[in-house]
């Protein structure tokens, strides 16, 4: 199970937008979430109809700054499977031209495979 995405950092993406830092450049908490729709890309097509999977566990490390209009890969590949259990190596590296280029995030992320309709059964509404 492997899949890669690719996105270009926008104003939207940055840490001053997703309130993570003060800087113009990619956010940890998007980067965040690139990777997981990575993970999410690379396990969906193997899961059985009415099932999903949830983010459980996430370890990061975010070594290098992506300024507006920069491209970034990210890429997800299984790691370790377990019945409903999932781990993905993950990784963020710059693309220019075309070529991928310098490593700007490694780390894990663990998926559980669910039910969707029993999770959210499950799930009282606040208040």
């Amino acid at each position: 199970m492997d899949a890669s995405l690719t996105f270009t950092v926008t104003e939207a993406d940055t840490a001053q937008a997703v309130g993570s830092g003060s800087l113009p450049v990619l956010g940890t908490p998007r980067l965040l979430a690139w990777l997981e729709a990575a993970t999410c890309a690379a396990v969906d097509p193997t899961l059985p109809d009415g099932s999903t999977s949830v983010g459980t566990r996430v370890a990061l490390e975010h070594t290098g700054a992506s300024p507006v209009g920069q491209v970034v890969e990210v890429s997800a590949s299984a790691s370790y499977v377990d019945g409903r259990l999932h781990r993905f190596t993950v990784a963020a590296r710059h693309v220019d031209a075309g070529v991928p280029g310098k490593v700007v995030a490694t780390g894990e992320v663990t998926r559980v495979v669910v039910d969707a309709a029993k999770f959210l059964s499950r799930i009282s509404p606040a208040g």
